[in-house]
């Protein structure tokens, strides 16, 4: 590679400016030469083709088109794939693993704001919060001073499923916090789950023995419907299903079934289909809170995005490994 490589933007060209603020736009092209004018969204467009015939990094994000054999052989200099998000799985081919050009992703970056919008819900369904909004918005006065049984966070038991990015950034975040976590997760062994610092359980046993179950593992067909009727109907009375995943983990028709009945409630920031129908239930159960796929980075955290891009490109410049390379044989069993 030459010292600053030829780089080209791949991705929907309005979040350019906010992933690389002027600030990181600034310090990305003192590591590759690039025009943050011409952003790739369709590699048809002439333009595209022959940016391409020189491109030697792609700096990708949400809406980059797929790196198919013809785009590849389009970029014939092409060594690198700097992903400015989490998942790379919409936009890679088999090919581009096939050429050995090597893939970065900045998923670690986006699995913090999702481990910290599961912190704070797992502690506000702690203390029943939602609920007593609600309450409190019907009545418009409650008695205070009193104590609430039944609530609080001490020694509150978590199940996390999935030992993912997210999982695991989840159970660091947890450790201040006296809360008794647990772990499900097929691909774990007991000595990974000792250095986690948490038990690992079988997934019935977690579900049956938790007050808050919440989901970390990826979409794949073994994870389809992961949580069903006979999943749910293990979960304790009052207890709360948390779900930032994917929506498709959990049957949607068995949540709805179990929440019409009051015995769980359920926190989820995904669904299944996404965006909801106007008519779903979810909108109105009163122990349901949808919020619209806001876990992951937004507003001025996707910024965080670019900062891990910015800093793998000064390390492929300066001739060191990337440090958060992706292994494609880790993609199948990844978000």
């Amino acid at each position: 590679m030459t010292e600053r490589p030829h780089a080209q933007f791949a991705m929907t060209a309005q979040y350019v400016p906010l992933v690389f603020p002027p600030e990181l736009l600034a310090r990305l092209r003192r590591s590759v030469e690039i025009d943050p004018a011409l952003v790739a969204h369709d590699f048809t467009d002439p333009r595209m083709r022959a940016a391409l015939a020189r491109t030697e990094v792609l700096i990708t994000g949400w809406g980059c088109p797929r790196l198919d054999a013809a785009v590849l052989d389009a970029a014939p200099h092409l060594r690198a794939v700097l992903h400015a998000a989490g998942s790379v799985k919409g936009f890679t081919t088999p090919e581009l693993w096939q050429r050995g050009i090597l893939v970065s992703s900045a998923a670690a970056a986006n699995a913090l704001p999702v481990a910290e919008y599961t912190l704070a819900m797992i502690l506000l369904a702690g203390k029943d919060a939602f609920a007593f909004r609600d309450l409190l918005r019907a009545r418009r006065t409650f008695p205070c001073g009193g104590i609430v049984p039944g609530i609080g966070n001490y020694g509150r038991r978590v199940g996390i499923v999935g030992a993912s990015r997210i999982g695991r950034r989840l159970i660091e975040l947890l450790r201040p916090h006296d809360l008794a976590a647990s772990l499900a997760d097929p691909y774990v062994d007991q000595a990974e789950a000792a250095r986690l610092g948490v038990p690992l359980l079988p997934l019935d046993d977690l579900l049956s023995s938790s007050d808050i179950v919440t989901l970390h593992a990826p979409q794949t067909p073994e994870t389809r419907h992961l949580l069903g009727a006979r999943e749910l109907a293990l979960m304790p009375t009052g207890s709360v299903l948390i779900n930032t995943a994917r929506g498709a983990l959990v049957d949607h028709d068995a949540l709805i079934a179990e929440l019409r009945t009051g015995r769980l409630s359920a926190v989820l920031d995904v669904t299944d289909p996404e965006p909801l129908p106007a008519d779903s239930p979810l909108f109105d159960l009163p122990n349901a809170f949808v919020t619209p796929h806001l876990a992951g980075s937004q507003g001025n955290e996707v910024a965080r995005l670019g900062l891990t891009v910015v800093e793998e490109a000064e390390r492929l410049s300066a001739g060191d490994g990337l440090l958060y390379a992706v292994d494609q044989a880790d993609l199948e069993r990844a978000a």
